[in-house]
């Protein structure tokens, strides 16, 4: 695979963050008297920004209720930043991958629709030693994912060309934008998707060896 660029999803690719995430919104629910979820309900809400997760976890008859929808957004992220990695961790094996790739030369980056400042810490705090090239998370000026926009800012930012780049994730989410984008999309099978919905990807890897491998060449 001629690799210059590997642009990585965040939560559910490099980092398991379910946990973490659901328990912020539980705790946002809880607050206003809502009823609350399972943590495993939660992985089939995330990955569309936390507007959007927040939105799917409220009781139906209040989801187009905006003033309702903006408060609970504002306890969940008052609390989430505070606890972001109370038990967020990297995935087995996803560190040294991380080292490996960055020592072969290749540019790494993160491509998120978690906000700007939580991807930010939670990077930082997660991969001190990974010298990223760029860590894009959700912004108001930025259009999220599917889009396209993401993986062209740091296309534009590495200066490297899109036969020249991959996209990794976890979600059908990040295989559409890796398309959209004109860029290579490698599913991986860890994260918070079954398999199925991963249709669509150029390729599907079950292990960090097997991504090693493909990416490296190896």
């Amino acid at each position: 695979m001629n690799c210059r660029l590997v642009i990585f999803d965040l939560d559910g690719t490099l980092i398991d963050t379910i946990a973490d995430l659901g328990t912020a919104v539980n705790e946002a629910l809880r607050m206003r008297g809502l009823p609350l979820h399972g943590l495993e309900e939660y992985r089939g809400m995330v990955g569309h920004g936390v507007r959007n997760l927040v939105k799917r976890a409220m009781p139906e008859a209040l989801r187009e209720d905006g003033k309702a929808l903006d408060d609970l957004l504002e306890l969940f992220l008052q609390y989430y930043i505070e606890h972001i990695d109370d038990r967020s961790r990297p995935y087995p094996g996803i560190p040294e991958l991380l080292s490996d790739l960055y020592a072969a030369g290749l540019l790494l980056a993160v491509a998120s629709n978690k906000f700007q400042a939580g991807t930010e810490k939670l990077i930082r705090r997660t991969f001190p030693q990974i010298p990223f090239a760029a860590v894009c998370g959700g912004r108001p000026d930025r259009a999220l994912k599917p889009d396209p926009a993401v993986v062209q800012e740091i296309r534009e930012r590495t200066s490297v060309q899109p036969g020249e780049t991959v996209m990794v994730g976890d979600s059908g989410t990040d295989i559409a934008t890796a398309a959209a984008a004109g860029v290579t999309g490698v599913a991986v099978t860890w994260g918070f998707r079954p398999k199925e919905a991963l249709l669509g990807a150029d390729c599907v890897v079950d292990s960090v060896d097997s991504l090693r491998r493909i990416l490296l060449g190896a």
